[in-house]
């Protein structure tokens, strides 16, 4: 299947999925939020919070983009652009595809990834949408059950943290 992007306004992915809805049915093609389960603790009670992978940016499955699809769903209130741009609308690269893949492989929202450390402190995933991504994590907060991840999208990089569940203490993991 191919894969195209349309940015949104960051914040109001779900309101445009919602407006979009007809129109997206009408065309008989999936509009994708992909998003992640993260643990925030506010006034000292922890609490699961969903946030997007890919702020503002939302995942067109089709086979190709028709004229018609295109100005229907530019007019709906929220949209951007597509990427590369309105005039250059092109499928997500191989390598981009693959990323949104591998996500989409956990469901559109993805859980916590189950993790250990090794004896040199560094970060090993056993299972989970951080599977794969290890040489993509720049920064680890084990406070917060965070990694923060390195990802590329349309040749621009940016940081989204992910959540992760430690599954043994420190220094007792079984290699």
């Amino acid at each position: 299947m191919t894969y195209y992007v349309i940015q949104v306004q960051t914040g109001t992915e779900d309101k445009y999925l919602h407006l979009a809805a007809n129109i997206i049915e009408a065309n008989q093609v999936r509009l994708l939020w992909p998003r992640r389960k993260l643990r925030i603790k506010r006034r000292g009670v922890w609490k699961d919070y969903l946030a997007p992978i890919f702020p503002g940016y939302l995942f067109i499955e089709s086979e190709k983009i028709s004229p018609e699809f295109y100005w229907q769903i530019k007019r709906v209130p929220g949209f951007l652009r597509f990427l590369k741009d309105n005039h250059n609308i092109e499928p997500l690269a191989r390598r981009d595809q693959e990323l949104l893949t591998h996500f989409l492989s956990f469901g559109e929202v993805v859980e916590r990834s189950r993790v250990i450390f090794d004896e040199n402190k560094r970060i090993r995933v056993l299972q989970g949408p951080l599977k794969g991504l290890e040489g993509k994590i720049v920064k680890v907060n084990r406070r917060k059950g965070r990694a923060r991840v390195k990802l590329d999208l349309y040749e621009e990089s940016f940081l989204i943290d992910f959540g992760f569940e430690l599954l043994e203490p420190t220094g007792q993991a079984m290699l």
